[in-house]
């Protein structure tokens, strides 16, 4: 089985490659705004379906029988409140604000389509930050790594300063749960190289 991921978000690619996968990205057209945010779990499962759907579909009729896509999505909800990317530098200080101090959970879901089957898992984790000065927050924005993630930091990066402490899978607050997607794909026969 090939793997394809409905992805062009270089994080995800890097811990697929990380994991020892070959994979080919065919990054997903899906119009994300037809998906409720009313409820965070079944936003990024469906978000994920979507994307890894709409792959699938555009692939030649004699790729989809030996394929599997994966598509994926994250969220940041803190206080109830849904936190995408951010609009421009001053909704990521807002956002960063609002998260100083407090616990949020961070939402990523996975879908896998091929010929055979549709799989989809959502994984939750609690996200602790420090209180953050206006400072701390102006420096990081200045940086420009929060511009283009889900809550306006990336745990892999600077953000990681930000962050207190978390309960749950910190890949999925990069944005690929790794043991969800290695089990999934080693069970419908995708190999990893050998090392």
């Amino acid at each position: 089985m090939e793997l394809i991921l409905a992805s062009k978000s270089p994080r995800r690619s890097s811990l697929l490659h990380d994991a020892g996968f070959n994979f080919t990205v065919a990054p997903s057209k899906f119009d994300e705004s037809t998906v409720s945010l009313d409820h965070p779990e079944y936003a990024v499962e469906n978000l994920a379906l979507g994307k890894a759907r709409d792959s699938y579909n555009e692939l030649p009729s004699i790729t989809k029988l030996n394929s599997v896509v994966l598509g994926a999505d994250t969220i940041v909800v803190c206080d109830g409140v849904v936190m995408l990317k951010p609009k421009d530098k001053d909704d990521a200080k807002r956002m960063l604000h609002e998260l100083s101090g407090k616990v949020h959970q961070v939402y990523t879901g996975i879908a896998f389509v091929s010929a055979r089957d549709v799989y989809t898992e959502v994984v939750k984790t609690d996200v602790e930050f420090y209180e953050l000065t206006d400072e701390e927050i102006d420096e990081y924005v200045a940086s420009g790594e929060p511009l283009d993630k889900a809550g306006a930091y990336g745990i892999q990066g600077n953000g990681c300063t930000l962050v207190k402490r978390i309960d749950g899978d910190f890949y999925s607050v990069v944005g690929l749960p790794l043991a969800p997607v290695v089990k999934y794909l080693k069970r419908c026969g995708v190999r990893q190289k050998r090392s």
